[in-house]
């Protein structure tokens, strides 16, 4: 399993809006340049996180993007969710999925537990924590 750059890019912007006071915008255009993502692709990132309820956009001259919640309250799993949607490391794994096979596969529980690691390891911190780190 593989984040995407969209992942990527959208918790590098939201570690730039972390680092902001809570409720302070920022232009697109310069999270585009501090953190070197393509606006076309910036802006289609945001639009996710928005939809997500992580960010809150606003238009205009004096608009700009910020953090729809604080800091603190916002982890990578929260961000990389937004973004991939639900996180399941395999198929099997995913919300609503239904294999025939599950209850006598020996794998499945190898995996879920795997899935539950890697879940706990996105949730441990949270960007406000990320954000004092050196």
């Amino acid at each position: 399993m593989q984040l995407t750059r969209q992942s990527e890019y959208a918790i590098r912007t939201m570690l730039e809006l972390a680092t902001l006071p809570y409720g302070e915008l920022l232009s697109s255009k310069l999270i585009s340049e501090r953190q070197d993502i393509p606006e076309d692709f910036l802006k289609k990132t945001i639009h996710l996180l928005a939809l997500g309820g992580l960010v809150t956009t606003h238009r205009g001259t004096q608009g700009g993007v910020r953090l729809s919640k604080a800091a603190d309250q916002i982890t990578i799993a929260h961000i990389v969710a937004a973004i991939e949607g639900p996180i399941a490391i395999n198929p099997c794994l995913a919300p609503g999925y239904f294999c025939p096979n599950q209850a006598s596969c020996p794998v499945t529980t190898v995996l879920a537990r795997a899935q539950k690691a890697f879940l706990a390891e996105l949730n441990k911190q949270t960007l406000a924590d990320l954000v004092k780190q050196p």
